[in-house]
C-alpha cells in the first residue's frame, strides 16, 4: 500500500505499559484503530517519557529501543520495533520549531521508548512506516498546544503526529485502593470525555482545577501533557469538531481513553 499525503488525523492516545501486548482487548483496538487510518507517510511521536529541554529531536535512524521500566518478566525486555529513521522529517520539525528564544536539540543515540514503541507494536506491526520521536520540552499546556500547532502543516505532508500518554495516571494511589476502578479515575474521565465532546479547550487546559479529581487523576502532568500537541496540531487545521474517542474503558484502574481529530 502506497503512502498518502492526504491530511493525516492527529492522535492522543493511552499507551499502558509492556503488558498492554498480552491484554484480551487493547492490542486488538489499537490495531483496529491503525486498520481505519490513512496509511501514514511517516509517524512523529510525542510520548510521556521523554522530558527535555529545550526541545529535542531523537535518533533519525534505527537504534534499540529505549526499555526504560523495571521489574517486568524478561519477555518484554526482548521486544523490539526497528522502525525506519525519519531525518527528513526530523529537518522538517527542527525548520518548524527552532527560531530566537526556542532553541531545538539533536540526541542522535536515544531510541524509541515505551510510550512510543508500545502501541506502534500493535497498531503499525509491519514496521515499516519512519518513526521519529521528538521530547516534551515542558508540561505548561499553552505552549505544548503552541508546539502542536507549529507541527500542524506536517499533517498535510503525510505525518501522523501521536501523542502517547495515559488519560489517569496515578500508580501510587492505586496501590491503596482494592480491585476495579478507583472513584478519582472514573470521575476525571467522564469529566474529560465530556469536555472532549463540548470541544471545551479552556476547561482541558486548565484541567488542575476544572475536573474533578484532577491533582489524584494526575498527580503530575506528564501523561495528560500530550495531549496538548495533539489539540494544538487539530486546531490550527480547524478540525477540533471532528474529534472523538475511539478507545475507552480502564486497565488496571487506569482509564486508556484515545482520541482522533480529522
Amino acid at each position: 500500500m502506497d503512502a498518502t499525503l492526504e491530511r493525516m488525523p492527529a492522535l492522543y492516545l493511552s499507551h499502558g505499559a509492556p503488558p498492554l501486548a498480552d491484554d484480551p482487548v487493547w492490542p486488538g483496538q489499537l490495531a483496529a484503530w491503525a486498520a481505519g487510518l490513512p496509511r501514514p507517510k511517516a509517524i512523529l511521536m510525542v510520548s510521556a517519557h521523554w522530558e527535555e529541554a529545550p526541545l529535542a529531536v531523537g535518533a533519525t535512524e534505527t537504534l534499540p529501543l529505549v526499555h526504560d521500566f523495571w521489574g517486568f518478566p524478561e519477555h518484554y525486555y526482548q521486544v523490539r520495533y526497528a522502525a525506519p529513521g525519519a531525518p527528513e522529517l526530523a529537518a522538517s520539525v527542527r525548520a518548524m520549531l527552532r527560531g530566537p528564544g526556542t532553541p531545538v536539540q539533536d540526541v542522535p543515540d536515544r531510541g524509541l521508548d515505551h510510550g512510543a514503541y508500545v502501541p506502534l507494536v500493535e497498531m503499525f506491526p509491519d514496521v515499516d512506516i519512519p518513526v521519529l520521536q521528538i521530547s516534551l520540552p515542558t508540561l505548561d499546556p499553552r505552549k505544548l498546544m503552541d508546539i502542536g500547532r507549529r507541527l500542524a502543516p506536517l499533517r498535510d505532508e503525510g505525518v501522523l503526529i501521536v501523542g502517547s500518554g495515559f488519560f489517569t495516571h496515578n500508580l501510587a494511589a492505586l496501590r491503596h485502593v482494592g480491585p476495579g476502578v478507583p472513584g478519582w479515575s472514573a470521575e476525571f474521565d467522564d469529566w474529560g470525555q465530556r469536555a472532549l465532546e463540548a470541544r471545551d479547550v479552556d476547561a482541558l487546559l486548565d484541567f488542575e482545577h476544572t475536573s474533578p479529581a484532577g491533582r489524584l487523576a494526575h498527580p503530575r502532568t506528564e501523561h495528560f501533557a500530550p495531549l496538548f500537541v495533539t489539540l494544538g496540531a487539530a486546531d490550527a487545521a480547524g478540525d477540533l469538531d471532528g474529534g472523538r474517542s475511539v478507545i475507552d474503558g480502564f486497565w488496571m484502574g487506569l482509564a486508556k481513553r484515545s482520541v482522533q481529530f480529522g
